[in-house]
């Protein structure tokens, strides 16, 4: 495949279940109308709330089997963004992003690495008291294409995506909620960086709105070419789909005529 056209469908979720859902169901069909090959997904796309209270959907519950038959149906890859993964003999979830390719099989399952515990202008932001975290990165497929996956504070850690680029992905994927003060200071420039260090497409789904713990969510969906460009930017405060064609003839070109990533010397 030389050419994917991408859609990042940007949520202000809340804990209205049902609402949300008809919402991400909407957003594929206009997706798929306008040919999007892959649909992405922002962290906790279906429900948001401090309360996990009947919440949980397990890799084989009823949202995710909807997301598999759309995705066979219509023949696109769809990311769901993270779900809260119940773990048995836990209280805790996992935030779990799941890939599901065109043919509706799931092909990467990512258990967040990284759990954002912070104290945040006075708001404590504990994420460990409710997330169990994932141990290990995850390359996802489809089109036959690699998918490096992430979720949210993850971005921070660039040996995360150091570890996919020296194992030859070419698009790596950010769900997330990343909240208003640091995404207004850092949010653009670490998906920039990530994209023009591994020298590959990256794809950040974001929340806008009021989340859990009444936190603000920066919004500001992006899609970032290899060179570093914006291909597309969502607002800081609506809900919306952006929607790219992404160039993979001119991602290889670029690896071949500017081989940084061979010229690595450190941590090889």
């Amino acid at each position: 495949m030389d050419k994917l056209r991408v859609s990042l469908v940007q949520m202000n979720t809340t804990d209205n279940l049902d609402e949300n859902l008809e919402y991400c169901y909407q957003s594929i069909q206009k997706a798929v109308d306008d040919g999007s090959n892959f649909i992405l997904f922002p962290e906790v796309f279906y429900y948001r709330s401090v309360s996990l209270s009947k919440k949980v959907e397990p890799l084989d519950g009823p949202i995710v089997q909807a997301l598999r038959q759309k995705a066979k149906e219509n023949k696109v890859a769809i990311l769901a963004g993270s779900i809260y993964e119940p773990i048995e003999g836990s209280k805790k979830v996992y935030n779990t992003s799941i890939l599901i390719d065109e043919y509706g099989e799931i092909t990467g399952i990512y258990r967040k690495i990284h759990l954002f515990n912070v104290n945040l202008n006075g708001t404590r932001i504990i994420e460990s008291l409710v997330f169990e975290a994932g141990e290990k990165p995850v390359i996802g497929t489809c089109f036959g294409l690699k998918i490096g996956m992430s979720i949210c504070y993850d971005l921070r850690f660039p040996e995360l995506f150091r570890h996919y680029s020296k194992e030859g992905v070419e698009l790596m994927v950010c769900p997330a909620s990343f909240t208003f003060p640091t995404g207004e200071a850092h949010w653009e420039a670490l998906c920039r960086a990530r994209a023009i260090e591994n020298q590959c497409f990256f794809l950040a789904p974001n929340q806008t709105g009021i989340g859990a713990g009444k936190i603000a969510s920066f919004g500001t969906s992006l899609i970032v070419d290899p060179w570093g460009t914006v291909l597309s930017k969502a607002s800081t405060d609506k809900s919306e789909t952006i929607t790219s064609d992404l160039d993979l003839e001119t991602l290889r070109r670029r690896r071949k005529e500017t081989p940084f990533l061979k010229h690595r010397t450190i941590g090889l």
